[in-house]
């Protein structure tokens, strides 16, 4: 898979929304120290994901970078016009609309504007709550943010691991494992290769 702005390497994937492409650490350099090791196999468990399958790790991360672009698109393309409209609202109705003679012209407009702004609010939070609530994204950011939990713990052990790899943040939110989803993380990582890279 690769983004369709960015020609990816071999093992590249792009870490952080509109940042440079980030080489994949091998699974052997996280495997190689016994802590990160043994949160893998945890996190295996519970995830129902190998992190240390180097090809199911980076679709994993070029998908959660995708899952993250298009996040900020919907909430940049919602949240803007939101914006603009509440703030020009709000500014002509300071500077000219309350000085208005009639109280009703001053009604109709306050009601005109509260309803667009009602109805940019209710897509704003339609399309936040179609990407927040999806549940194969959830688990694609739940899986993203144990293995940046588990490469950190393997930074700390002494591996040769570059500081904040892989580069994003953990999902405060929206990102709760939901075993019950046949999602595609689980068919991808049965269908993969066991290869790793060097």
């Amino acid at each position: 898979m690769s983004d369709d702005n960015h020609a990816f390497g071999p093992w590249e994937f792009i870490g952080r929304r509109g940042g440079d492409a980030v080489t994949l650490i091998g699974g052997s350099v996280i495997a190689a120290v016994p802590e990160a090791k043994r949160a893998v196999e945890e996190a295996r468990r519970e995830l129902r994901f190998d992190f240390l399958d180097d090809r199911a790790v980076l679709e994993l991360l070029r998908r959660r970078h995708l899952d993250e672009e298009d996040m900020f698109n919907a909430g940049f393309k919602h949240g803007v016009p939101l914006a603009l409209v509440g703030f020009g609202g709000a500014i002509y109705w300071g500077g000219v609309a309350r000085y208005w003679e009639t109280a009703a012209s001053r009604n109709a407009y306050l009601t005109v504007i509260v309803a667009v702004v009602v109805l940019q609010v209710f897509f704003f939070v339609r399309s936040a709550m179609s990407h927040w609530g999806d549940p194969v994204q959830q688990n694609l950011r739940a899986r993203a943010g144990k293995y940046r939990e588990i490469t950190h713990l393997a930074r700390r052990g002494g591996a040769d691991v570059p500081a904040h790899y892989p580069h994003y943040g953990p999902y405060p939110f929206a990102a709760r494992f939901r075993p019950e989803v046949d999602d595609l993380e689980q068919s991808e990582s049965e269908g993969s290769d066991d290869h790793g890279h060097s």
